[in-house]
Order: C-alpha cells, then sequence, then structure tokens
C-alpha cells in the first residue's frame, strides 16, 4: 500500500499541468499520499498477546488503479480551478494585497481550453 500512495502521489502534477503550470526546477511543490486504512499490518509497534501470529493487508490490485490515478489528476485540477474562481481581494500585513481574480474573465480562459 505505500508503494500504491506514491504512485497516487506522482499524478498530482499531472493535475496541476491541466491548469497550465509546467511546474518550474525550484517551484518547490510537495505531493503526499497516506491511507487511513487497516494501521495494523503497517505498524511499527511491538504486538500484544493479543494479536494474531499473522496480519493480511488487503489492498486494490495494480491492474485496477487506473481509475484512482484519473481520479486524483480531476480532484488536482478542480482544488486548483475553485481556488481560482472561489476568492476575494484580502488586504494582509504590512498592508499587502491581493487581488481577487476576475470571475468572468477566468470562466471564459477556462472555456477556451
Amino acid at each position: 500500500m505505500p508503494d500504491q500512495c506514491r504512485a497516487l502521489a506522482r499524478r498530482v502534477p499531472l493535475g496541476l499541468a491541466r491548469t497550465g503550470t509546467a511546474g518550474g526546477h525550484f517551484s518547490g511543490d510537495i505531493f503526499l499520499a497516506f491511507s487511513t486504512a487497516q494501521p495494523g499490518p503497517l505498524s511499527s509497534g511491538f504486538p500484544t498477546k493479543a494479536t494474531a501470529h499473522l496480519n493480511s493487508l488487503e489492498f486494490v490490485p495494480w491492474n485496477y488503479l487506473d481509475a484512482f490515478y484519473t481520479a486524483v489528476v480531476q480532484a488536482v485540477e478542480e482544488a486548483v480551478v475553485n481556488a481560482l474562481v472561489n476568492n476575494a481581494t484580502m488586504i494582509g500585513r504590512d498592508g499587502n494585497t491581493s487581488y481577487a481574480l476576475p470571475h468572468d474573465q477566468v470562466k471564459s480562459r477556462l472555456n477556451k481550453r
């Protein structure tokens, strides 16, 4: 399962690329993937007497992961688009201003793709 999480995280840049970025060499992007399923088999704790001698781990077979890869790419793209559209002008520390993007222009550019 850790290898599958790693494989899913490697698809994140594809979703970013669909929004127009090339991801420069020094972009500093870090992508994480983790699972909350079945903590027992992958835990590093010492077993107690109540635990079984063998643990089993259920995971999606590798040949079924393509749909998950597609979902990662689409979810990342959607998150970026939502961040572009769901914004407001903000004034931060020392009067630094971050202006909201004009929604009509964002929408028209997305429709041109």
